[in-house]
């Protein structure tokens, strides 16, 4: 994969998102890709789901959660760096304003900005194959009043 190409498809992959094609943004993905957040947990009735599995899975769950909890989600590609391998670093600052409950976080109508630091390989096929997300969710949770930040 050369790096204009990686550099490319991690770009589709955060045109997608500001977008809200979900499905887009999972096509871009190879069908094994593993997804990891690392600072995340969304609390369900049965259930813990962890930032951690596979990008078809894990990661469009916590995607169409943002965007239904946050419907003017949107994100800021701010740095992209590259190397021959298909490996591409995004620094991504995630902004929006909460209109429904997120994970264990009510809505109180309030906005969020968020730097992400994104890590992706893009194989040889051109699919994403690997994305890790880092980030700091006590500062979000800080931002849409939720006060308890374990």
């Amino acid at each position: 994969m050369s790096r204009v190409n990686a550099t490319e498809v991690v770009n589709s992959f955060f045109d997608a998102y500001r977008n809200h094609d979900v499905e887009r943004m999972v096509d871009l993905c190879d069908e094994m890709a593993r997804f990891r957040s690392m600072p995340f947990e969304v609390w369900r009735k049965q259930r813990v789901i962890r930032g951690d599995g596979k990008a078809n899975t894990v990661g469009k769950i916590l995607w169409r959660g943002l965007i239904e909890s946050f419907p003017d989600l949107t994100n800021r590609v701010t740095k992209i760096i590259s190397d021959k391998h298909g490996n591409i670093a995004a620094e991504v600052v995630i902004s929006g304003t909460q209109a429904k409950p997120w994970s264990s976080v009510g809505s109180l109508g309030r906005s969020f900005q968020s730097p992400h630091l994104f890590v992706f390989h893009v194989n040889a096929d051109g699919k994403i194959d690997n994305i890790r997300s880092y980030s700091d969710n006590a500062a979000v949770r800080t931002q849409l009043g939720c006060l308890d930040v374990d």
